[in-house]
């Protein structure tokens, strides 16, 4: 399977491997945000050996320099006027400029470049298409928590519909030109479906209002029966019942790859052997209200659910040294720890018998350890402490068994079998027996009343139970809050799902809400507390056996050849297996004679953030299916984050940690490029001061020699190239020339 991150990776490294000028070294500008995306995927090192000499941001001062450059930046107006200033008014800052844009660049962009006085100075233009973060092999976000409150917030009165909805258009139109830039490294074009939820209106912003709404048809045509006999009146009015977030961000999707192949009819490029064509199925957070809640207990989801992990990826522990003392240290946890890639789906029980049953293999192999070997996270606790030798091993397995210590502390401490008991019964609609549960008030009042459940955990028992019984009588859920003693804003939680399409208050009268996506009851030997799998998994199970309901997820366009269901179920086989096994089906070895480019894909995409569980039902579904799965979404979240969220939702996000100040009331922009230009805006740096009289000579030329010390590779280029030593010495002192 393809990964990500190192198909973003060699789209970088390949750009910046093109460009050999004569005197072999150059100089690769960036902006800050190209930046930060260049470091997501390599390291300082890794550029650096491609005979780079200097990084220079494009927003600073910099000195002309005698090497071609590598402009790596975003398309925006301002970082284009910049590149014009850099060979404007008699100034050359470099031998000559090399384009490469992160993103499309736009045609009046292009025109603005060609037309310039640096246009005889530019030796190539190429669009990347990589404006996206590929955090894993397998997943993507865009990294942007705030769209959440764009998608759900209601409008804070009746006349700011049409602004609130014009602005998240604006937004949807930049997540489709980032989820087109994944189709586009992937040499993928696929079909698109997209989620119509059958049980609500739109939500947010797009909730059928008269401000956003077509005029009414004229009185008398509502005699006509059939669709093409009303008009177009009619049925503009009527579109506005099914403008749903997910219809309008795969129909911008759809013309956005269509645009890119008129212009590229090579794309996609042909592969051998060759591959089916893959499908991109667009879904968002309200499809599955369930899963944000529920305690998981694999390895990566519980670690993001019960400890303070920063964006997913970045841990704080305390280490032991050699000397026995602790220290606090800051992990990565990233596809680059390979202790993290191979236990982070497991159970979390699998997860700690793994990560010993690696340890003691890890001591007898390499520090010639003689005995019965760890018996438990303690006995792994006090071996390693006495391994100085082997330290970056050592601080891999320390992070992994601090993580699951803290885990398992916080598991037995926060009473989560009594309280993940409850949530499963909830979200499954049955016991652990496979029966309706008759008890569920009985067990979840105690744990409500309890003082050693913290709040947070009500919230989601509270959020569940509602879910579970189609919503409650209005009395009933006072109660429910009264015996949790919640906060007005954890009320406000529970609450505002009705921003999800969530009902939560029921009368006598009231029917069951029929729902055509239900959660599939498994007879599978599982853990009990891990009964629960993400509606995303029967979705993509479904449309992999072409059982998935076309009226449920249309298509954009053009849709594939359906299968008999026979053929289908020949082809990929979902036969599922026990989590309770002693290797779990996602740990299955690929088969040898699997190619891997010959692989159908599917790309999954969530609006309004993605949870641990359904990233992991990705990686699962991928060996289950012989499918090559992606998923990707605004965000990642986690129940905390999710509950917060909730929160504010009714207020646009004001003090939420993605949008402290809120949803911008701001209109929309007029042009999507003004739209971009302010996303990706920098600032300039004011102009660096002459140096005063009272500097001595000196330190003055020392002072210019160490600004301007790339200038010294130009007198030496000659010897660099010729011998081997001098070119070592040489990138040693390049170490210091990053000007990020």
């Amino acid at each position: 399977m393809a990964s990500l991150i190192t198909a973003v990776r060699s789209k970088l490294l390949q750009a910046i491997r093109s460009v050999n000028p004569p005197g072999r070294w150059k100089i690769l500008v960036v902006d800050e945000h190209s930046q930060k995306l260049l470091g997501s995927v390599l390291k300082q090192f890794d550029i650096l050996e491609e005979n780079v000499t200097l990084i220079e941001s494009i927003s600073s001062h910099r000195e002309p320099q005698q090497f071609e450059a590598v402009y790596l930046l975003m398309p925006t107006t301002q970082n284009v006027n910049r590149i014009i200033k850099d060979f404007s008014d008699g100034r050359q800052q470099y031998l000559g400029a090399h384009l490469f844009f992160v993103d499309g660049l736009s045609e009046t962009l292009f025109e603005h470049l060609t037309t310039s006085p640096a246009e005889p100075h530019l030796k190539g233009l190429q669009d990347l298409f990589v404006n996206f973060w590929a955090t894993e092999a397998q997943t993507f976000s865009l990294q942007s928590p705030g769209l959440f409150f764009n998608t759900y917030s209601p409008p804070r009165n009746e006349a700011a519909f049409k602004s609130a909805r014009l602005k998240l258009e604006e937004e949807l139109r930049f997540v489709s030109k980032t989820i087109a830039n994944v189709c586009i490294t992937l040499n993928e074009f696929p079909y698109v479906r997209y989620y119509m939820p059958t049980h609500h209106a739109p939500l947010g912003p797009l909730k059928p209002n008269d401000q956003t709404r077509a005029p009414p048809p004229p009185e008398g045509s509502g005699r006509w029966r059939t669709n093409l006999a009303r008009g177009d009146a009619a049925r503009a009015y009527e579109v506005a019942d099914t403008d749903f977030v997910t219809k309008m961000l795969a129909f911008m999707i759809q013309q956005n790859l269509d645009e890119y192949r008129r212009v590229n009819p090579e794309f996609p490029k042909a592969s051998d052997p060759p591959r089916p064509r893959g499908t991109l199925i667009i879904t968002d957070r309200s499809m599955d209200t369930v899963a944000p809640f529920i305690h998981e207990f694999t390895y990566q989801a519980m670690c993001n659910d019960l400890l303070q992990i920063d964006d997913g990826t970045k841990y704080m522990y305390k280490f032991q040294s050699s000397v026995g003392s602790y220290e606090d240290k800051i992990a990565t946890l990233s596809d680059a720890d390979s202790v993290w890639t191979t236990v982070r789906h497991m159970h979390m029980r699998e997860a700690i018998d793994k990560l010993m049953a690696d340890f003691n293999k890890f001591m007898e192999e390499n520090a010639g350890f003689k005995g019965e070997g760890a018996a438990s996270l303690n006995d792994m606790k006090d071996m390693l402490a006495n391994l100085p030798q082997y330290q970056e091993q050592r601080e891999k397995f320390s992070l992994h068994l601090n993580m699951a210590q803290d885990c398992m502390n916080l598991f037995e401490k926060h009473k989560l079998p009594l309280v993940a008991n409850v949530e499963q019964c909830c979200a499954t609609g049955l016991t652990a027996e496979g029966k309706t549960p008759k008890t569920l008030v009985e067990e979840m009042v105690p744990l409500l009343d309890s003082q050693e459940v913290i709040n947070a955990n009500k919230v989601r028992m509270v959020a569940l139970y509602i879910q579970h019984r189609d919503g409650v009588p209005d009395e009933d859920r006072r109660r429910l809050y009264q015996h949790a003693r919640l906060s007005m804003t954890d009320q406000d939680a529970v609450n505002s799902l009705v921003h999800l399409g969530v009902r939560i208050s029921r009368g006598p009268s009231d029917k069951d809400t029929k729902k055509k996506l239900k959660q599939k009851t498994s007879s599978d030997d599982e853990y009990e507390l891990s009964r629960y799998r993400p509606l995303l998994r029967t979705v993509i199970e479904e449309h992999s056996t072409n059982k998935l309901d076309p009226t449920l997820f249309p298509y954009v366009k053009d849709s594939p050849i359906v299968l008999s269901p026979a053929a289908s179920l020949k082809q990929t086989t979902p036969q599922t297996t026990s989590l309770r096994s002693a290797k779990p089906s996602w740990h299955k070895a690929v088969r040898p004679n699997a190619l891997a480019e010959s692989k159908q894909r599917v790309i999954v995409f969530v609006v309004g953030g993605m949870t641990y569980s359904e990233i992991r039902e990705a990686y699962s579904l991928s060996t289950l299916l012989n499918k090559d799965i992606y998923i990707g979404s605004t965000h990642a979240i986690t129940p905390r984050n999710f509950i917060d969220d909730l929160k504010v939702v009714e207020i646009a996000g004001v003090g939420s940690r993605a949008v402290p100040n809120g949803v911008s009331l701001a209109t929309a922009h007029n042009t999507y490029q003004e739209y971009y230009d302010e996303k990706y805006f920098t600032p300039d740096p004011p102009v660096p001061q002459r140096p005063t009289l009272s500097v001595p000579k000196d330190s003055k030329h020392s002072a210019n020699k160490l600004t301007k010390t790339p200038s010294s590779y130009s007198t030496s280029s000659a010897s660099l190239v010729g011998s081997g030593t001098v070119e070592k010495e040489e990138k040693k002192k390049k170490k210091g020339l990053f000007r990020f």
